[in-house]
């Protein structure tokens, strides 16, 4: 790695490697970090799967599963959220957006809609009576296994219209498990479909007739997105991207919009072993296309098997960052990179701590401040949700 390096890397994030290094992982000195989630409070055992953005308003919406029972994710599930007017230093009440009665609600993606400011999120759920081995074995009925839900808030997150299913717009007969994001969606600001929200996804398929395969095995993960231009009104399915060969397993999937308006897409690889944990590609057509096959992202080897996060900050060289846990055998040591050559290679910036870390969400606070809503703790990634402030 050269240097790049680092301090060309930062001019947009004014030092942010130095202010990391001066703050501890769960202290809030200055208002740089807080914890939104602590598990046990607030009637969930476990609280996981953040996602975050900032509304036209200002107000950052700290999204979470909040899970009743235990830390397992089957059973009852809901999916909460917690709202904060001054930039991530404090949060208001919890509430809760998409309510499990017993079943599972979770797998948050939410997105500002850029012309008319409303709030759109797109989750998931099945029975709370289910597992996803099940469902991917094909052993659950249909009315039990995953379903596709949309959401809209028009008063700045405070209040959400009831889920409305929108499962067969979006799902193909035959596909088994199914998973929104997790983490904030896109809405595309350029290009000829400046407008489409859009809804990075996966799912797998079953396996061919006569095969003595379940559908667990290496090979049968696949990545989708789907995606509205109307406000989030109507949904469609784009691209499907299936595994060549069986040989990448696209999994949980991150996008951001490129300065040059392609999408890039940033993916957890499932069961693989040649494809490393990372996997990327382009789509130049708004969605409905890719550009290529997904391939390995060697430059982020040092990443678990685990979900992650992109945003593309804004300005002049502004880099796209991703987050997520940086020890490739164990969810530890939550780190951010950088990308200068716009999702070719990526180089480690720093590590917010040496713990326990799981999944991530980043969000674009300011011109010069960024966000991340991440799992850590001390015992478990899953005692907390901690929000981190990153620049000024």
């Amino acid at each position: 790695m050269t240097p790049l390096s680092r301090r060309s890397l930062l001019t947009s994030l004014v030092l942010l490697t130095s202010l990391a290094a001066r703050v501890p992982a769960h202290a809030a000195p200055g208002c740089v970090s807080s914890e939104p989630y602590v598990s046990g409070q607030g009637g969930y055992h476990t609280y996981r799967i953040p996602a975050v953005v900032i509304t036209r308003h200002g107000t950052v919406l700290a999204f979470a599963e909040g899970r009743r029972a235990g830390p397992g994710d089957s059973g009852d599930i809901d999916v909460v959220l917690r709202r904060s007017t001054d930039g991530g230093c404090t949060w208001g009440p919890l509430a809760v957006v998409a309510a499990g009665h017993g079943d599972t609600r979770g797998n948050p993606a939410p997105v500002v809609d850029p012309r008319t400011g409303a709030v759109v999120l797109v989750t998931c759920g099945n029975s709370g009576a289910v597992t996803e081995a099940q469902i991917m074995r094909g052993q659950v009925a249909p009315g039990q296994g995953r379903r596709v839900f949309v959401q809209r808030s028009w008063d700045d997150g405070r209040r959400f219209s009831p889920p409305a299913e929108i499962t067969a717009e979006v799902k193909r007969p035959g596909w088994r498990w199914y998973a929104t994001g997790p983490g904030h969606a896109v809405a595309l600001t350029r290009g000829p479909h400046a407008g489409r929200i859009l809804v990075p996804a996966d799912h797998s398929t079953a396996p061919p007739a006569h095969s003595s395969d379940t559908g667990e095995e290496p090979g049968y993960y696949a990545g989708h997105v789907l995606y509205s231009d109307d406000f989030g009104d109507t949904w469609h399915l784009g691209l499907v991207a299936a595994a060549p060969g069986g040989t990448t397993d696209v999994n949980e999937t991150t996008a951001a919009q490129l300065p040059d308006g392609r999408i890039y897409f940033n993916a957890r690889t499932q069961y693989s072993a040649t494809s490393g944990h990372r996997l990327d590609t382009y789509s130049s057509d708004g969605g409905i296309t890719l550009d290529r096959p997904y391939a390995p992202q060697r430059s982020l080897d040092d990443v678990p098997v685990v979900q992650g996060s992109v945003v593309q900050l804004r300005g002049p060289n502004a880099p796209l960052l991703f987050s997520a846990p940086s020890v490739p055998t164990a969810r530890r040591a939550l780190a951010i990179w950088a990308s200068r050559d716009f999702g070719r290679t990526f180089t480690r910036l720093l590590t917010l701590s040496e713990g326990p870390a799981a999944y991530s969400d980043l969000v674009r606070l300011g011109p010069t401040t960024v966000g991340v809503l991440y799992e850590t703790g001390t015992g478990s990634s899953s005692d907390m949700l901690v929000f981190r402030r990153l620049g000024r």
